[in-house]
């Protein structure tokens, strides 16, 4: 498994903030570049892809996801992605990444990039469509000007712009109809709170207190919105982990297992057994046969 990590430092086109836009005209990588992040490898940074006109299908842990025209998908710091092998000359899009640190200088946070609602493809609306076509085509042109002294706050404004065009879409395109905004924000919380504490292995009433709700109450939200109850959305986010830190790196079954806070390693393996249908050694030989190793 490929990992990313200082990557887009190398490719980066401003000297003090990691962050790439380009478009299919002018995503001039390096050849070594490309050879990387066409085999499946975690993604260090945040990625996003804009299509205006046709379709890509992108690998995103282990999934394909699909998008088509006017539509957007990112992927997460920590996923694995692999990125089509075969450039598509009726393809329009734009493609953008940015690092944490990148992040960290914008004015808010954008909740959807923790993904809460399960869904990293998002649609737009006409107008808010045309404003995201235009708001990447200003940062293209920056960022791909021969001018040293590229501005970061007006890149980190129109930065800003866009993924609150983005937040917003998100919870419009994936929100179910009519959807409590609170029972959202709760959700979200939950998620923060699972993401943060993912190896500490906080108990169910825990969370619940920690975000001053009844653990019933956190039941019936998390059920609506993952379709599993807390505890199993907290081991099915576990066993992802797992088979993550699988596809990387090679770790004993009792590394793993510590790694992700499970003091009894045979349990951690049944877990992994019952969640992927596959035992760990099953799972390993299986990823040797797909990379050909």
């Amino acid at each position: 498994m490929q990992e990313t990590k200082g990557l887009l430092n190398d490719i980066k086109q401003h000297d003090k903030i990691a962050i790439r836009v380009s478009s299919n005209s002018n995503n001039n990588l390096p050849e070594e570049v490309m050879k990387m992040l066409i085999q499946p490898h975690r993604k260090a940074n945040y990625f996003f892809v804009f299509i205006e006109n046709g379709s890509l299908t992108h690998k995103v842990d282990l999934n394909d996801l699909t998008i088509t025209n006017g539509q957007l998908f990112f992927v997460l710091p920590n996923q694995i992605h692999s990125v089509p092998a075969q450039k598509k000359d009726d393809i329009e899009c734009f493609k953008m990444s940015f690092d944490q640190n990148c992040l960290s200088l914008l004015p808010k946070q954008f909740s959807f990039l923790i993904n809460p609602l399960n869904s990293q493809i998002v649609s737009f609306e006409s107008d808010s469509r045309q404003r995201v076509k235009m708001l990447f085509e200003i940062l293209n042109k920056i960022l791909h000007s021969d001018n040293d002294q590229k501005d970061a706050e007006i890149i980190l404004a129109h930065l800003n712009s866009l993924l609150t065009e983005f937040d917003i879409a998100y919870f419009k395109s994936v929100a179910k109809e009519k959807a409590e905004p609170n029972k959202i924000q709760k959700y979200v919380e939950f998620k923060i709170a699972v993401e943060t504490h993912l190896t500490e292995q906080h108990s169910i009433n825990t969370i619940a207190d920690n975000l001053s709700i009844t653990t019933n109450h956190l039941y019936n939200i998390v059920k609506e919105f993952s379709g599993v109850s807390p505890k199993e959305f907290i081991t099915n986010r576990l066993m992802l982990e797992a088979q993550r830190k699988l596809h990387y790196s090679k770790p004993t079954i009792k590394e793993l297992a510590y790694d992700l806070g499970f003091n009894d390693p045979d349990y951690f393996s049944r877990l992994f057994k019952k969640s992927t249908g596959k035992s760990i050694s099953k799972y390993l030989t299986d990823i040797q046969d797909l990379s050909g190793n």
